[in-house]
């Protein structure tokens, strides 16, 4: 499905908007559940890939697809390791072929998993024979994507002897590593994290307990991007957010001060207000804690005719697509001066924005709304739109309800 974007009128919002629960943590928390049964979830995502998980692990084949989801391919390579006696086959779309999964199999195979390739050597589909594991110690990078470090921690407390893993080098994302301890910690299992050693305890059950699962504060980036584009007095209330949150993407509060957007807590609610015009200097930030939202920033810089230099951003290389890539193309094509290295994006202050663009969304949910705010500017064309269910399965209503029209074409 492609679709025209447009604002007809002023771009005065005042709206309030509900959000599903983070997929980070939704998906975390199935495969803990799944693990410890006496948990109980609340506002879980409703985004393909918590879908993909929840039946990954409901079912009883052995071949089992994710699809596109590579939340779930990393978590449920280790949670089918230590299933004893289970034999899976993990596969995937095209796109999750091609993405690596070697150091995380390296990880659980150096701990005793029983984990072999049916294809290409260090990528998926890979088989799975379920084991006990008894080993507690395991070496892995530090630099790499931190969901391979969640996977294991994850399924930790559920070994023998738990596990103590040593990151090798410098740590990026430890945000996401902090969001599974937290996790972890609120089940009641006991976990350290300190200089380059993570430790946790073993389990072996929990108390019977609720958990609520947090909105996503990724899925709020563009709602940020949107108050950013509009004009001075807009406001849109979201729900359901905390000050104190477990997700990376919650310094989204801090960078939006630059593009003069305020951020007022309430009772599980942001208030998101445009209180001054964005501040004209160059945006210099590290996202190695917050890569999935780089590309929100980097569409909204381009709007608000803000230079900005991001780095931190090796690992968007791997994700969907090749996301600087992909960012360099389209945002070139609606007239920005742009330039992307393997880690880093560097966009010069616009002059003009090109309208009636078609933007490519390269099967990344995160392209199609990262640029549809732009709308607030000028007519834009987004191919493959349906594209956004993987991780917001009504952003586009949401769109509307907030003043944008879309037409299919």
């Amino acid at each position: 499905m492609d679709i025209l974007l447009n604002v007809l009128g002023n771009k005065k919002i005042n709206e309030k908007i509900t959000i599903s629960g983070s997929k980070s943590e939704s998906n975390r928390l199935l495969i803990l559940q799944n693990l410890f049964p006496e948990i109980s979830i609340e506002n879980l995502s409703d985004s393909d890939d918590s879908v993909h998980m929840q039946h990954a692990l409901s079912s009883l084949k052995e071949t089992i697809d994710i699809g596109h989801a590579g939340t779930a391919m990393r978590f449920l390579t280790s949670y089918f390791a230590v299933k004893e006696g289970r034999e899976s086959v993990l596969t995937g779309s095209e796109r999750m072929q091609n993405r690596p999964i070697e150091i995380l199999v390296n990880a659980l195979k150096d701990v005793g998993a029983n984990i072999s390739y049916e294809d290409k050597e260090g990528y998926p589909p890979i088989r799975i024979k379920g084991t006990k594991i008894t080993k507690d110690k395991v070496q892995i990078n530090g630099n790499v994507s931190s969901q391979y470090i969640s996977s294991l921690l994850l399924i930790a407390s559920k070994l023998e002897n738990g596990l103590e893993i040593e990151l090798l080098g410098k740590i990026t994302s430890v945000p996401y590593i902090k969001m599974t301890l937290s996790l972890l910690n609120q089940l009641g299992i006991k976990t350290s994290f300190e200089g380059n050693f993570i430790k946790v305890n073993p389990k072996k059950s929990i108390e019977k307990q609720i958990v609520v699962v947090e909105s996503d504060w990724s899925s709020a980036s563009y709602f940020y991007s949107i108050i950013a584009l509009s004009d001075i007095g807009s406001e849109i209330t979201l729900s359901a957010y905390k000050k104190e949150s477990l997700q990376g993407d919650s310094c989204l509060v801090e960078i939006y001060q630059h593009f003069g957007v305020e951020t007022v807590f309430g009772k599980d609610f942001i208030t998101l207000k445009k209180v001054k015009e964005s501040a004209k200097e160059t945006l210099e930030i590290d996202l190695k804690s917050a890569p999935d939202i780089a590309q929100t920033i980097a569409v909204t810089c381009f709007a608000e005719k803000v230079a900005c230099n991001l780095i931190g951003l090796h690992t968007l290389k791997i994700k969907e697509t090749d996301r600087l890539v992909a960012l360099n193309d389209e945002l070139t094509n609606l007239g920005a001066i742009i330039k992307v290295t393997d880690k880093s994006l560097h966009l010069e202050k616009s002059s003009e924005i090109n309208s009636n663009i078609s933007i490519k969304t390269y099967k990344d949910h995160r392209m199609a709304m990262a640029f549809a705010p732009l709308a607030l500017r000028v007519p834009i064309k987004i191919l493959e739109a349906e594209v956004v269910t993987k991780s917001y399965q009504k952003f586009w209503n949401d769109m509307q309800q907030i003043g944008i029209k879309i037409d299919k074409l």
